[in-house]
């Protein structure tokens, strides 16, 4: 169950990411709240196979927190990386 949660919580982290950051009509809609979605599942089974408990406060921070950071970066490099495709795109064919 707090999987889901720490899920819904990336969720949130990726759409205050994508409507934060000046990316937004480069990439689909539901990309970055996925990232975030992946990441803070991903951060938050690991660190279960650490042994962290479920019921501590620091693996909520730390699963919310890399969720946030891995949403962010993401969303700025896959915005100026499909700007700069675009614009390259746009020269050739303009040639």
């Amino acid at each position: 169950m707090e999987l889901l949660f720490v899920m819904l919580f990336g969720i949130a982290a990726g759409l205050a990411a994508r409507y934060a950051l000046p990316w937004r009509p480069q990439h689909g809609s539901m990309l970055v709240p996925a990232i975030g979605t992946i990441a803070s599942a991903v951060v938050w089974i690991g660190l279960t196979w650490l042994g962290w408990a479920w019921d501590g406060g620091w693996i909520w921070a730390v699963s919310i927190a890399a969720s946030v950071v891995v949403s962010v970066c993401l969303d700025l490099v896959i915005g100026s990386v499909r700007n700069s495709r675009d614009a390259a795109m746009l020269a050739s064919l303009g040639a």
